[in-house]
């Protein structure tokens, strides 16, 4: 699109989990980039707000000093529309998505313009396809969800770690979460939203299955397993874990020959202590009772704040590991992908070097809602291989039965 203005814009980005994405690209691409130039702004709903983003932008490259803010509202379809139509990519910090969200996609989706985004809400992401895929589909738009922590790790992981395995035949992967992280404001609220959503997330899904029997299996299975809490080798007690990350998985198998004619897929969190284990089943099941009266929902929502989140010293704290074990043609692999916080450093990271895949490698020609693997795979592998997030292969073994 050489006639746009921009390479890419970060809408939202005084936010919390904004800010941080937008000091990650001032240190990753500066004022002029590195192929060359990135042509980026910043763009959100109060001036004042931006201004001081880009006076912290400024402390970090002397040159962001005139870097460009645009205003707009996310529910300003004609504001929205003239930045999209001026940029190759839009990258959204702005949730929860199911409430402000959808405009954006709308107006990128007409434009052909790249969108991504850091939900985790599946109700979203399910009605944003049944919407907008074929639109999306005919202007080339590639409408990319879930670029964080939610759902990066998980899908590039299940994709690396097929990668590893025979071609042709039926494949098994299990991935097994464990993380040490401190929620935000934006991020409670996302999820206490989705959880007071529960009828709306199910009407979604199965508007989402009849829109779209059929398409990109070619005869292929892609299921999910759900297992009930085990002790799994090596990491202590799983537990089955209901996040978006799973659907992302099977959607990448459903979309890519390479996942073989039969693919399964089980996610897991996964805890040393069995009390640990109690202890967030507890806590998920209480959060959900919670949300659905307004009154106790409000009160979730009032204890932490829009915009809050935790300091430098306690997120350099956190951590995350996910091990994928990986099945079929009589191999077996075992894979992890590793980094530091998860909620929002190394989400900042994840989301500014998918932005960047986007605007600038040579990838695979896609259009429509399409899963990081499908549309970026190795590209944003190795692009996140570079800024510090490790993809491993821990064993590997031949002549093992498929099954455990």
């Amino acid at each position: 699109m050489p006639d746009r203005t921009y390479d890419l814009v970060l809408f939202g980005a005084s936010g919390f989990t904004g800010a941080l994405t937008a000091e990650y690209l001032a240190r990753a691409v500066g004022a002029s980039g590195t192929a060359g130039q990135c042509r980026w702004a910043l763009a959100g709903r109060d001036l004042a707000k931006l201004e001081a983003v880009r006076d912290r932008l400024a402390a970090i490259d002397s040159g962001l000093a005139d870097l460009p803010l645009l205003v707009a509202d996310a529910a300003d379809p004609a504001g929205l529309r003239e930045i999209v139509e001026d940029t190759r990519v839009v990258a959204t910090t702005v949730g929860p998505y199911i409430v402000h969200g959808e405009p954006l996609v709308a107006a990128c989706a007409a434009a052909g313009t790249d969108y991504l985004d850091l939900t985790g809400e599946p109700e979203f992401v399910d009605l944003m396809y049944v919407r907008y895929h074929e639109r999306a589909k005919a202007t080339g738009a590639r409408i990319v969800h879930c670029c964080g922590f939610d759902s990066i790790p998980h899908d590039l992981g299940a994709y690396y770690t097929v990668g590893l395995l025979p071609d042709g035949v039926p494949i098994r992967v299990d991935g097994y979460v464990r993380a040490a992280l401190r929620p935000s404001g934006g991020t409670v609220h996302s999820a206490v939203t989705a959880f007071s959503r529960a009828r709306q997330t199910f009407r979604a899904a199965a508007a989402r299955r009849r829109a779209e029997h059929g398409e990109g299996t070619s005869g292929r299975r892609s299921r999910l397993r759900s297992r009930p809490p085990h002790l799994a080798r090596g990491l202590g007690w799983a537990l089955p874990f209901p996040s978006i990350d799973p659907q992302v998985v099977i959607r990448s198998a459903r979309a890519l020959p390479r996942y073989g004619p039969d693919f399964t897929y089980g996610h897991h969190f996964a805890t040393r202590r069995l009390t640990g284990a109690v202890g967030l089943a507890a806590g998920t099941a209480a959060a959900f009772v919670l949300a659905q009266p307004p009154p106790t929902r409000s009160w979730l929502l009032r204890r932490f704040p829009a915009g809050s989140g935790p300091t430098t010293d306690q997120r350099a704290a956190n951590w995350f590991k996910v091990r994928f074990t990986g099945m079929g043609g009589g191999h077996r692999v075992v894979t992890e992908v590793a980094g530091g916080d998860p909620g929002y450093d190394e989400t900042a990271k994840m989301f500014g070097e998918s932005a960047l895949c986007l605007a600038f490698d040579d990838l695979p020609e896609t259009a429509g809602q399409v899963t990081t693997a499908v549309a970026m795979g190795d590209a944003l592998i190795e692009r996140l291989r570079s800024a510090g997030i490790t993809f491993t292969t821990l064993a590997e073994s031949k002549g093992v039965p498929d099954a455990e």
